[in-house]
């Protein structure tokens, strides 16, 4: 006899449902393949292998007709995002109403310089919802990836004023203005919208630990000499606080980077 892993969430419905059922890994249920494939119509006439035998035959179907339930949910997606305060993105659920909003950090003040040389402060982002990631030119490893994935969510949100992008280089030193502004030409990067940017290397590199808390080896002693590259992608809410986390070279992260946006826009007309 054989194993068999069926994934009864598909990579949409994680996007669709993390929050109210199917989490990121997915629910898995193992069942061992014997005389066959059975379709139930009380399953919607989906194929599941079962064991036919008396006594668990049943149990089998009411525990897969449960899961399906879990990743059907009906009820409406949740109109609220975690908040993250820490270096292990630990999710915390906080009301609207909540003191314990007062607790939560604001992404660092900074002075840096875009494509086009203008001088960029976390006032440009003042009441705006943005995703951010940190890149350099000369990367050929992750970074073309990250930029492809970040250009579709400019792609998304390209008419919309309320959503902007953030790149910055962890390469200041080689990483100047100009090498910025035809980097930002190769990868169709809208002027206004999604602002790439250079600077002082100790203030980049302060937000990625500090704000975004980008960095690879938690909780290993870090000098600020040390090279940091991260393939995450970060969204900051209105209030400049980090509300999600998302894996830049993954098109199923991209997808619900997107929603949770929408999420985010959402949430801010409550």
């Amino acid at each position: 006899m054989t194993q068999r892993m069926i994934e009864i969430c598909t990579a949409n419905e994680k996007a669709n449902y993390h929050q109210v059922g199917c989490h990121s890994e997915g629910i898995l249920l193992q069942f061992t393949k014997s005389a066959g494939d059975k379709k139930d119509p009380a399953l919607g006439g989906m194929t599941f292998p079962f064991i036919f035998t008396k006594f668990n035959n049943w149990i089998i179907a009411i525990i897969a007709t449960l899961s399906q339930l879990a990743c059907n949910h009906t009820s409406p997606k949740t109109e609220t995002l975690p908040y993250y305060a820490s270096a292990d993105f630990t999710p915390r659920w906080i009301g609207k109403n909540s003191s314990e909003i007062n607790a939560i950090p604001q992404i660092a003040p900074f002075t840096l310089f875009n494509q086009n040389g203008d001088t960029i402060t976390e006032r440009n982002f003042a009441g705006k919802i943005y995703a951010a990631d940190f890149i350099f030119t000369s990367c050929g490893g992750i970074c073309p990836n990250m930029t492809s994935n970040m250009r579709k969510v400019q792609e998304a949100f390209k008419d919309d004023g309320e959503v902007l992008l953030l790149s910055h280089s962890v390469t200041p030193e080689l990483d100047s203005v100009a090498a910025l502004k035809n980097y930002a030409a190769l990868n169709n990067v809208i002027t206004g919208k999604w602002h790439v940017v250079t600077g002082d290397r100790k203030m980049i590199y302060d937000l990625a630990r500090h704000s975004y808390f980008a960095d690879e080896d938690l909780g290993r002693p870090r000098n600020e000499n040390e090279f940091l590259h991260n393939e995450n992608f970060f969204l900051i809410d209105r209030r400049q606080r980090l509300r999600g986390v998302y894996n830049g070279v993954m098109p199923t992260e991209i997808t619900r980077l997107i929603e949770d946006i929408l999420t985010l826009k959402k949430e801010s007309t409550i």
